[in-house]
Parts: C-alpha cells; sequence; structure tokens
C-alpha cells in the first residue's frame, strides 16, 4: 500500500500513527477498527472477582469500564497490570493449562473506529518475518493469536497434523499477515517504510495545534524492465499525527559484549548466521567448536542447532545454572523438553572452573582446553562455562574467557555465536530514545530498561508532549499474549479522551 492510497493532503492531521506493524501494532489496529469486546451474556470468567465487577456494567463495552478497577487484585507472569488483566480475559487460566472459553464477544461497531495509520518496514507481521528456520515458538499457539481469529483453527487448515500445541515462526508470520487481510485492515497499513524522523511541531499563527511530525522513506515499485523485474525506489513522506504510537519492538539491534576482537569476522550476533554456516557445510562433527555466549532460548537454540548436526558446542554464560532468574528454571519441563535438555546439558557438562568451589584462587596464566570431544559424558561434544566471561576474541580464532574468580580459559574455536539480547531501533528519536527510559542514562533495553509508561494508559511519561504511546517489548512484554494488554490500554484511553470531550483529535485540557 502506497501512502497516497489514503489520500493524506498537506497539512492534514492524522489522529494516530503507529510506528510498528508486528503483533502489537496489528491488535491495536484491530480495536481502532471498529472491533469492540464486550461480556458475554452465555460465559462467564472462572475468576469469581473479576467475573463480579465485569458484571456491574454488562452493557458496556471493556474500553468503556475502568481497567485500574478491573486490575485490582489479579495476578500473572506481567508486570503490566493491563496484560494481566486483558490475557485473563482472552485466555482465562491458560497458566493452568486450561482452554477455558473467554468470556468476551466481539462486536464490530464501525461508528466508533478511529483512523490510523500503521507504518512498517515490511510486510504485516514485522520481525516475525525474519524468523526463518523450522523451531518451535516458546510461546503455545493460542498464546501467539490476535483476537477473532483462532491460530489453532487456522494451522490445521494449513497442515494436516497438528500435534504439537507450538507453532514455527513462519506459520506464526503468516498468520499475523493473513490476519490483516481477514479482518479487513489493509486500508490502515503502509508496508515498505522507515521512519527517519519524529518530532513536536509546536502549535503556529497559521492554525497548526500541537501535534507530531513522522517522516521517512517509503519503498515503491517503478516501472517494470523488459527482463520482468521492477526497479524500485524510496520516496520520502512526511505526515502530522494528533497521537503516535511506538511499537517496534527490540529485535533490531543486536546487543554486543563491547570486548576486543568482537568485530573478527567469525564473531556472529544471530542465529540465522548459524544457520547460513550450517546451510553452507562449513560446520560438522569435525570442526573445531562452537562457542555460544548467553542463556536465553535464542542461544539455547544455537547449542541445540550446533548439537544436531554433532558440531562441538562451548557455551557460555555469566549466570548460574541454579539462578531463578534463568529462563530454563521458569519453564514446565514437560512443555518444553528441548530447553529442559538444554538446561541439563549446561548442569551436567561444566567445566571445572564454573563450580563455585573449584573458584578460590586466581591464576595468572590462562590454561588452552582442547575440544570437547570426549564421549564418556552424558552429551559428549558439548561444555558449558557457567559464571564466566568473555574477555577477548583473538584472529586466530581463540577465545579467552574467565570465571568469577579470575581464572582464564583459551579455547579454540570455529566461530562464535553472541546471542545476549538485542535492543530497538529508535534513531528516528533524539538520542535513540534514552530519555524516555525508566532509567534515562541507560539506553531502552525490554529486560533492563523499558520505555516508562503510565500502567493503565500506556501513555509514555517523559515525551515531549501529550499524545506519546508505548507498547509491546519496548515497555517489557516479551510475549505475544501480554503485549495485547498495550493494545486496550491505548484503545481504551483514547475512548475515554473522546467521551470526556477531549477528542482524539488533540484536544487536551490545559491541566495535562
Amino acid at each position: 500500500m502506497d501512502l497516497n492510497d489514503k489520500e493524506i493532503m498537506p497539512g492534514e492531521i492524522l489522529p494516530l500513527v503507529i510506528i510498528g506493524n508486528g503483533p502489537s501494532g496489528i491488535c491495536l489496529s484491530y480495536l481502532l477498527s471498529g472491533y469492540i469486546p464486550y461480556l458475554s451474556s452465555e460465559s462467564s470468567h472462572p475468576n469469581p472477582l473479576l467475573q463480579s465487577k465485569l458484571g456491574e456494567h454488562p452493557q458496556l463495552s471493556l474500553l468503556e469500564q475502568d481497567l485500574e478497577y478491573l486490575c485490582e487484585g489479579l495476578e500473572g507472569r506481567s508486570s503490566n497490570p493491563v496484560a494481566v488483566l486483558f490475557d485473563s480475559l482472552l485466555l482465562p487460566d491458560s497458566d493452568f493449562g486450561l482452554d477455558c472459553a473467554s468470556p468476551l464477544v466481539w462486536r464490530y461497531e464501525p461508528e466508533r473506529a478511529i483512523p490510523h495509520l500503521v507504518l512498517g518496514k515490511g510486510p504485516p507481521g514485522g520481525a516475525w518475518h525474519a524468523m526463518e528456520g523450522s523451531m518451535l515458538t516458546l510461546s503455545l499457539a493460542n498464546w501467539m493469536e490476535l483476537p477473532g481469529l483462532k491460530l489453532k483453527d487456522w494451522i490445521r487448515d494449513k497442515r494436516r497434523n497438528v500435534r504439537n500445541d507450538r507453532a514455527t515462526p513462519a506459520e506464526i508470520a503468516s498468520y499475523y499477515q493473513h490476519y490483516v487481510s481477514q479482518m479487513s485492515l489493509e486500508q490502515s497499513f503502509a508496508c515498505g517504510t522507515t521512519v527517519t524522523s519524529v518530532t513536536r511541531e509546536p502549535s503556529n499563527k497559521e492554525g497548526l495545534p500541537n501535534c507530531w511530525r513522522v517522516m521517512g522513506l517509503q519503498r515503491r515499485e517503478g516501472e517494470e524492465l523488459e527482463d520482468g523485474a521492477s526497479v524500485s525506489e524510496e520516496v520520502p513522506f512526511s505526515l502530522l499525527a494528533h497521537n503516535l504510537v511506538l511499537a517496534t519492538g527490540t529485535n533490531d539491534i543486536p546487543a554486543r559484549l563491547g570486548v576486543e576482537g568482537e568485530s573478527l569476522p567469525f564473531v556472529c550476533h544471530s542465529f540465522w548466521e548459524l544457520e547460513a554456516a550450517i546451510s553452507r557445510g562449513e560446520l560438522d562433527q569435525s570442526s573445531d567448536p562452537v562457542l555460544v555466549v548467553g542463556a536465553g532460548l535464542t542461544a539455547a537454540d544455537a547449542v541445540l542447532a550446533a548439537h544436531h548436526i554433532n558440531t562441538p558446542v562451548y557455551h557460555a554464560f555469566r549466570r548460574s545454572v541454579t539462578d531463578p532468574g534463568l529462563i530454563f528454571n521458569q519453564l514446565p519441563k514437560l512443555l518444553y523438553p528441548e530447553y529442559h535438555k538444554v538446561h541439563q546439558m549446561m548442569t551436567q557438562q561444566q567445566h571445572p572452573q564454573s563450580s563455585p568451589q573449584q573458584n578460590t584462587s586466581p591464576t595468572s596464566s590462562p590454561s588452552f582446553l582442547p575440544p570437547c570431544t570426549s564421549s564418556s559424558s552424558s552429551y559428549p561434544g558439548y561444555l558449558s562455562f557457567s559464571r564466566h566471561r568473555v574477555v577477548a576474541f583473538r584472529p586466530d580464532r581463540k577465545c579467552v574467557l574467565e570465571s568469577d574468580s579470575g581464572q582464564t580459559t583459551v579455547v579454540q574455536v570455529s566461530m562464535v555465536l553472541v546471542l545476549i539480547g538485542a535492543h530497538p531501533n529508535l534513531s528516528f528519536l533524539h538520542d535513540n530514545g534514552r530519555l524516555l527510559g525508566i532509567n534515562p542514562e541507560e539506553p531502552i533495553s525490554c529486560r533492563r530498561n523499558p520505555i516508562e509508561v503510565d500502567p493503565f494508559s500506556y501513555e509514555v511519561s517523559m515525551a515531549d508532549g501529550p499524545g506519546m504511546y508505548a507498547m509491546g517489548p519496548l515497555v517489557g512484554e516479551n510475549f505475544v499474549r501480554f503485549l495485547k494488554g498495550g493494545a486496550l490500554a491505548i484503545a481504551s484511553d483514547l475512548a475515554k479522551r473522546r467521551r470526556e470531550g477531549r477528542s482524539w483529535k488533540g484536544d487536551w485540557t490545559t491541566d495535562r
């Protein structure tokens, strides 16, 4: 879709622009397009207190109810209360493995729609289109779905056998793209767009009110050549919006260690670089070990991928294997057997210096570790270095690791995968949006420093002016099941402003 298809005229101010077309932006677009949730008269919520609160005003939609009141007393796996509320309403008792019917019904009320535009670099689905491969998603399939279209039913139409409750990233990406089409949201999506600047536009003598200016480039296909190919060009655009939503996700910029030699060609920062090396036949059981740095799920996927082709693996991470904050200690073993296997490997196949009992006296002379090829262990070809950090990478493919006590080990590797998370690309904001974080001294990070927002409206606390919201991983939500709460909070806040006479077009009272 071209921006011109919206017939945006110079000087026209859009009610809302959403930057990011992943599941966060898609879900918000659904709510803003006139799809309104109500309490069903035919089913109830298993939580009697929540059901009682919802029943106090059964004629009101969820967007018209007091979200803060409904959130009181609810507990869940998110620190954002509205995320817990909406997840509980969409998937009641799902944490207990139950498949209870949602007490919500969705009504299409186009007169309540709020015009908006969703900007995204690629097709609807965002980063899911970059996640190739056959590995399964961490979340259950129904946790990945958006309101109004059952993911399991959609997958069942695509593949004959749906024995697993989890889906592949390719299936999820295709589902999100189909969702936009199925729900007739396409007219609000402008794909192929890269935002380069977001600034606060002050009111002027010509009558322009305070608003947000969004500038960038849109990729458009040009004339078709003789060989059937077409030439694309990037066309600048500039938009004005009363309200702005940041929904970019946080997978744009891989986090780096910041150590010597990290820019050497054998040091990679993406799981897909491992898959590419495997597909090119560069790794096998005779290769020097692959060093995986990190203790998250992507690092675990890398361990599994290399182990599957019998390539030796060194696995270095800062935490102890018993640290309750380690993601593997939070996952049900029966539901995630492959990650439980990696955790077993991390626990049972540790380098001696990983043990706290062994770390009693530092040494200044590093030891050189030969390849981990012993067949006497439970997991041959794998060795973990818990409580270790990388000190340096050397051009001869040797890596220096240091334990908590200062003991060093040098390992010879074929390649390195540094998989320690990622940062969002907020280069279109001043100082990469750093001032919007809970700690303005640190870069924005989903886990360590999310954007600070009002917990019940998701409006950004430290924005240059009113009407800027953030949602999804930018506010600490890594899982699709919880990022949908941001869509509810924002849509509810806009609806509230309209009811109170503070229109979503930007008519703000002076005491804001």
